[in-house]
This record gives C-alpha cells, sequence and structure tokens, in this order.
C-alpha cells in the first residue's frame, strides 16, 4: 500500500500540457480530471488514516481509482 497521492502529473508527465489544454477545451475531459482527483484524495486520505474506511470500501474507490485512469489514458492516447 502506498501513501503517496497518484497524481495525473505523476502518472502521466509526458502528457501535462494536453491534460491542462483539454480541461479548458473538453468537458467531457475535465469532469474526467475532476472525477479522477476527487477519488484519488479520498484513496489517499483513507491510507493515510486521515479518513480511515473499511477494507472493502478502500478497495472499491481503488477500482474506481484505476478505471477513470485508465478512461483519462485512452484519452490522453487519442
Amino acid at each position: 500500500m502506498s501513501h503517496t497521492p497518484h497524481e495525473l502529473a505523476e502518472e502521466f508527465p509526458e502528457h501535462v500540457e494536453k491534460m491542462s489544454a483539454l480541461k479548458v477545451s473538453d468537458a467531457h475531459f475535465a469532469k474526467l480530471f475532476e472525477a479522477y482527483h476527487e477519488v484519488n484524495r479520498a484513496v489517499h486520505r483513507a491510507e493515510t488514516n486521515v479518513e480511515p474506511i473499511e477494507q472493502l470500501a478502500e478497495v472499491e474507490i481503488r477500482k474506481k481509482r484505476s478505471l477513470l485512469k485508465d478512461e483519462i489514458a485512452a484519452y490522453l492516447s487519442k
């Protein structure tokens, strides 16, 4: 278990400029981006016990983060 936030700029450093542009020009991407950060913050708070949650709930939000990351990766590869 990692206690390091998985920020999108760290996950996709080669696409930082593209993500910035898409956040402004594409409403769907902007929603994906914000949803990822919301879920990512929840995972980080759970991992660091700032807001502890049940293990099953933590697994579920990690899966949601992974799905969002995959969708963002697909978007960036277009």
